[in-house]
Protein backbone atom coordinates (compact mmCIF):
# COMPACT_ATOMS: atom_id res chain seq x y z
CA UNK A 1 0.00 0.00 0.00
CA UNK A 2 2.93 2.39 1.11
CA UNK A 3 4.50 1.58 -2.24
CA UNK A 4 1.54 2.69 -4.18
CA UNK A 5 0.96 5.95 -2.52
CA UNK A 6 4.46 6.59 -3.05
CA UNK A 7 4.41 5.70 -7.01
CA UNK A 8 1.45 7.94 -7.18
CA UNK A 9 2.98 10.60 -5.48
CA UNK A 10 6.28 10.65 -8.05
CA UNK A 11 3.69 10.85 -10.82
CA UNK A 12 1.89 13.50 -9.43
CA UNK A 13 5.10 15.59 -9.08
CA UNK A 14 6.55 14.84 -12.19
CA UNK A 15 3.19 16.00 -13.77
CA UNK A 16 3.15 19.07 -11.82
CA UNK A 17 7.06 19.67 -12.51
CA UNK A 18 6.16 18.68 -16.76
CA UNK A 19 2.57 21.73 -16.33
CA UNK A 20 4.94 24.23 -14.50
CA UNK A 21 7.87 23.92 -17.47
CA UNK A 22 5.39 24.22 -20.09
CA UNK A 23 3.56 27.33 -18.69
CA UNK A 24 6.91 29.18 -18.04
CA UNK A 25 8.37 28.12 -21.88
CA UNK A 26 4.95 29.93 -22.59
CA UNK A 27 4.74 32.72 -21.01
CA UNK A 28 8.49 33.43 -21.77
CA UNK A 29 7.77 33.22 -24.99
CA UNK A 30 5.08 35.19 -25.11
CA UNK A 31 7.00 37.80 -23.06
CA UNK A 32 10.04 37.68 -25.42
CA UNK A 33 7.85 38.32 -28.55
CA UNK A 34 5.63 41.18 -26.58
CA UNK A 35 7.38 42.78 -24.22
CA UNK A 36 10.91 42.05 -26.15
CA UNK A 37 10.40 43.50 -28.99
CA UNK A 38 13.08 45.84 -29.49
CA UNK A 39 15.63 43.18 -28.47
CA UNK A 40 13.87 40.97 -31.35
CA UNK A 41 14.81 44.11 -33.76
CA UNK A 42 18.33 44.59 -32.52
CA UNK A 43 18.62 40.44 -33.34
CA UNK A 44 17.53 41.20 -36.36
CA UNK A 45 20.09 43.79 -37.23
CA UNK A 46 22.50 42.45 -36.20
CA UNK A 47 21.57 39.15 -37.94
CA UNK A 48 20.95 40.78 -41.16
CA UNK A 49 24.69 42.68 -40.92
CA UNK A 50 26.24 39.39 -39.72
CA UNK A 51 24.74 37.51 -42.88
CA UNK A 52 26.04 40.28 -45.06
CA UNK A 53 29.47 39.54 -43.58
CA UNK A 54 29.91 36.20 -43.78
CA UNK A 55 28.15 36.38 -47.55
CA UNK A 56 31.64 36.97 -48.76
CA UNK A 57 33.32 33.88 -46.95
CA UNK A 58 30.39 31.45 -47.28
CA UNK A 59 28.15 32.31 -49.98
CA UNK A 60 25.97 29.74 -50.07
CA UNK A 61 24.44 29.43 -46.47
CA UNK A 62 25.30 32.69 -44.48
CA UNK A 63 21.66 33.86 -44.04
CA UNK A 64 20.29 30.68 -43.45
CA UNK A 65 23.73 29.96 -40.93
CA UNK A 66 22.53 33.04 -39.57
CA UNK A 67 19.11 33.36 -39.30
CA UNK A 68 19.00 29.61 -37.90
CA UNK A 69 21.68 30.20 -35.05
CA UNK A 70 19.55 33.56 -33.80
CA UNK A 71 16.25 31.60 -33.85
CA UNK A 72 18.42 28.37 -31.61
CA UNK A 73 19.38 31.14 -29.27
CA UNK A 74 15.84 32.65 -28.50
CA UNK A 75 14.65 28.86 -28.28
CA UNK A 76 17.59 27.53 -26.15
CA UNK A 77 17.18 30.90 -23.98
CA UNK A 78 13.56 30.04 -23.18
CA UNK A 79 13.93 26.49 -22.45
CA UNK A 80 16.88 27.47 -20.08
CA UNK A 81 15.27 29.95 -18.44
CA UNK A 82 11.97 27.82 -17.94
CA UNK A 83 13.68 24.63 -16.95
CA UNK A 84 15.95 27.11 -14.12
CA UNK A 85 12.73 28.49 -12.80
CA UNK A 86 10.97 24.79 -12.43
CA UNK A 87 14.17 23.80 -10.91
CA UNK A 88 14.17 26.24 -8.34
CA UNK A 89 10.39 25.71 -7.77
CA UNK A 90 8.42 28.70 -8.61
CA UNK A 91 5.50 28.07 -9.72
CA UNK A 92 3.49 30.15 -12.61
CA UNK A 93 0.24 30.63 -9.46
CA UNK A 94 3.16 32.29 -7.12
CA UNK A 95 4.07 35.42 -9.32
CA UNK A 96 2.10 37.82 -8.60
CA UNK A 97 2.27 39.63 -12.73
CA UNK A 98 1.28 36.79 -14.22
CA UNK A 99 -2.32 36.76 -12.56
CA UNK A 100 -3.83 37.34 -16.50
CA UNK A 101 -2.44 33.78 -16.79
CA UNK A 102 -4.59 32.29 -14.74
CA UNK A 103 -7.69 34.80 -15.52
CA UNK A 104 -7.44 36.54 -12.22
CA UNK A 105 -8.84 39.92 -12.34
CA UNK A 106 -6.64 42.66 -10.70
CA UNK A 107 -8.80 44.59 -8.08
CA UNK A 108 -8.89 48.00 -8.96
CA UNK A 109 -10.61 50.34 -6.89
CA UNK A 110 -11.32 53.15 -8.91
CA UNK A 111 -14.03 56.08 -8.38
CA UNK A 112 -15.35 57.85 -11.64
CA UNK A 113 -14.31 61.26 -12.60
CA UNK A 114 -16.45 62.87 -15.01
CA UNK A 115 -14.73 65.45 -16.86
CA UNK A 116 -16.60 68.54 -15.59
CA UNK A 117 -16.05 67.67 -11.94
CA UNK A 118 -12.73 69.74 -11.06
CA UNK A 119 -14.65 72.73 -12.09
CA UNK A 120 -17.78 72.00 -9.85
CA UNK A 121 -16.74 69.69 -7.56
CA UNK A 122 -15.59 71.24 -3.99
CA UNK A 123 -16.42 74.83 -4.80
CA UNK A 124 -16.31 76.67 -2.45
CA UNK A 125 -17.79 80.45 -1.73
Amino acid sequence: MALSQSSNFGKTYSLLMIKSFLIWTFTLAVCLLVVGFPLVVLMATVGCLLSVVLQSVMPVSAVLLVAGGLIMFNVMAVVMAAGLLTLKGVHPKEVKWLSWLHGEAENLQMTTVYAACPLTCEFKE
